[in-house]
């Protein structure tokens, strides 16, 4: 029972955090910081199996993020809402909360096909090859979506929220906390899973020495497929969950900017360790909603003293600024991230009788 101590009391507060919101004791921006932070969990973990865990240079991961959301959007929108596409909903709402995680897987089978794409290139190039390969694949994507006008074009897409309030006309409880929980906890156990299983543990040995790997008989083509496609399908779903967080989905929200978010995070927790995204993501997601609300300060402070013209916000590009910066000071003083290539159990040790996460 000891093993299980820490599972349990992360259930409960889980089961508390739902609770709280259901009885509308959190405010819908606290709500929706928790969110994103579950989102960016999947986000970062599932960069972190690529560029750790496999030693490989991916600089377009927001693409894969775009086409769970956009796929997700789609399906939801086609199913539970009236549109252009095919006119009436195609389900009754009834069957909004049944068919919602079928909807995410969905929409990471869709990125896991992107990914394969992806992965095809890789296996015969690397490091800066590998990097340019996935930055122009993020902007293909962003292009091909913003020219198919039935999915909004440039315009972006919305009607999402309809799926959420189907699911609460069945059932009133905060579904999107739900799910984006269950996500984030489900995501983390596959990684966790892969990465300590026979087959996954010819990822790190590709990070180690490729060719090493393939002479001592691991199948290296199929250990990069594999995880390029694990990779892309948990950030389909992680943009599938944001889609409806938000009700709504622009393409450009997945530009390269989005990408170096992920890089930015897995970098901060370290590379090769989930402890170490889940850590930098919450670090992350906090950071930027300070900003959120020190920058226009600043701004007002700056336009009073004269120091900018009225019709200047600094607001506008002090977050990438900082951001970047952030990641560059990383590479200088910690290029190792806050965890390095450990878990809070290599550093806490007795933490190991608390808890199993295989």
């Amino acid at each position: 029972m000891q093993r299980y101590t820490l599972n349990i009391l992360l259930v409960l507060a889980c089961l508390g955090l739902v609770l709280l919101t259901w009885q509308n004791m959190l405010d819908s921006y606290v709500l929706t910081v928790l969110m994103l932070m579950g989102i960016n969990i999947i986000f970062a973990s599932s960069l972190n199996l690529v560029n750790g865990y496999m030693g490989e240079f991916s600089c377009g991961h927001g693409g894969f993020m775009c086409v769970g959301a956009y796929v997700g959007s789609v399906l939801s929108v086609i199913c539970f809402s009236s549109n252009k596409i095919l006119g009436a909903a195609l389900l009754p709402p009834a069957l909004a909360p049944w068919c919602f995680p079928l909807i995410l897987l969905a929409s990471g089978f869709a990125a896991a096909l992107f990914g394969l794409l992806v992965a095809l290139p890789s296996l015969r190039t690397r490091g800066d090859y590998l990097a340019i390969i996935t930055i122009a694949a993020n902007y293909i994507i962003i292009s091909l979506i913003e020219n198919v006008d039935v999915i909004g074009g440039p315009r972006g897409l919305s009607g999402m929220k309809r799926t959420i309030n189907a699911m609460q006309d069945v059932l009133d409880i905060p579904w999107m906390l739900i799910w984006v929980i269950v996500g984030t906890i489900f995501s983390l156990v596959l990684l966790r899973r892969l990465v300590t299983s026979t087959r996954g543990k010819g990822i790190p040995a590709v990070c180690q020495n490729e060719v090493a790997a393939e002479i001592m008989g691991v199948n290296t083509d199929r250990v990069k497929i594999t995880a390029f496609m694990f990779s892309s399908a948990l950030a389909g779903v992680a943009g599938a969950l944001s889609a409806h967080v938000f009700g709504y989905v622009n393409a450009q929200a997945f530009n390269i900017l989005k990408s170096t978010e992920g890089l930015v995070m897995v970098y901060l927790g370290g590379m090769a360790s989930l402890s170490g995204s889940v850590l930098a993501a919450v670090v992350f997601t906090l950071l930027v909603e300070a900003l959120r609300f020190a920058i226009p300060a600043m701004d007002g402070l700056l336009h009073a003293v004269h120091l900018l013209p009225a019709d200047f916000a600094l607001s506008q590009i002090w977050k990438w600024v900082l951001i970047p910066l952030l990641l560059i000071l990383l590479m200088q003083f910690r290029p190792e991230g806050i965890m390095g290539n450990r878990e809070l159990s290599d550093v806490f040790p007795r933490l190991r009788r608390w808890y199993t996460f295989n």
